[in-house]
């Protein structure tokens, strides 16, 4: 969030204060060390690179969790990591 292409800059404190707040209404998710290697390599073979890695570990979280929707702002990448998932992908 930091840095993100907005003015003003969301500064760091700021930045947490919205994680915390995220902690706060949430469940999270975590993937243990076998579902985020499995899932790397899954990227990696599909040839993912810069942030759709981070894409794809939060699509796994996503199956993990069995989530109903699927938010981003980026629906284009996430649709091309997980087509399977496509019809739970939407724009919040």
């Amino acid at each position: 969030m930091t840095a993100l292409p907005v003015k003003p800059l969301i500064p760091p404190e700021q930045a947490f204060l919205f994680v915390e707040e995220v902690r706060n209404r949430l469940t999270l998710i975590s993937l243990d060390s076998r579902e985020y290697f499995e899932t790397i390599h899954a990227a990696s073979e599909k040839g993912l690179t810069g942030g759709r890695i981070y894409d794809a570990l939060l699509l796994r979280c996503a199956t993990k969790s069995k989530a109903r929707h699927i938010y981003t702002w980026n629906l284009k990448h996430f649709e091309a990591i997980a087509p399977d998932l496509s019809g739970k992908i939407r724009t919040p």
